[in-house]
């Protein structure tokens, strides 16, 4: 493993490990790589402890820090999941809400340990990035959904 690679990293009130592994379980291009354990004790952990998991989850390398609960989360911070097909989309989707997890607004949802995701189709973000008035009418579009409706957005581009 190359340490000195540059890593996104999560704080979780505890769990990492889980949380990983559920990761690597549902997304593509993910895995747990190691698991490394407490060498003594810390304010939110006793010596042998699970502190930190190395993982990748769909291709963002991540290293799981088991932190305690002094820095809750927020959708300050998410990842954002691009997806092709509706199937796609719901799979993920589901695999975050049926863990657990929350449903939000606009594509967002929250797993069981508080992180945000943005389950998003990429003809979604296709049209935003086109600009006018297809991206206007999908905005509008999504601005009402939970999970994205592939479908209503290309009705919305297409007026």
């Amino acid at each position: 493993m190359d340490r000195s690679a540059n890593r996104i990293c999560i704080w979780y009130d505890s769990g990492a490990e889980e949380a990983a592994r559920f990761y690597a379980s549902v997304f593509p291009d993910s895995a747990v790589h190691a698991v490394h354990h407490a060498p003594g004790d810390y304010p939110s952990g006793k010596k042998g402890d699970v502190l930190t998991v190395d993982f990748t989850v769909a291709g963002f390398r991540c290293i799981g820090l088991n932190g305690g609960p002094a820095f809750p989360h927020s959708e300050a911070f998410s990842l954002q999941v691009a997806t092709e097909t509706q199937e796609e989309t719901d799979r993920y989707w589901n695999a975050i809400i049926g863990n657990g997890g929350k449903e939000s607004a606009c594509g967002w949802c929250k797993d069981r340990w508080g992180i945000n995701w943005q389950i998003t189709p990429r003809v979604l973000t296709e049209a935003m990035a086109r600009g006018g008035d297809e991206a206007a009418r999908a905005f509008a579009a999504m601005m009402e959904m939970g999970r994205i409706d592939i479908a209503r957005i290309e009705a919305a581009i297409r007026g």
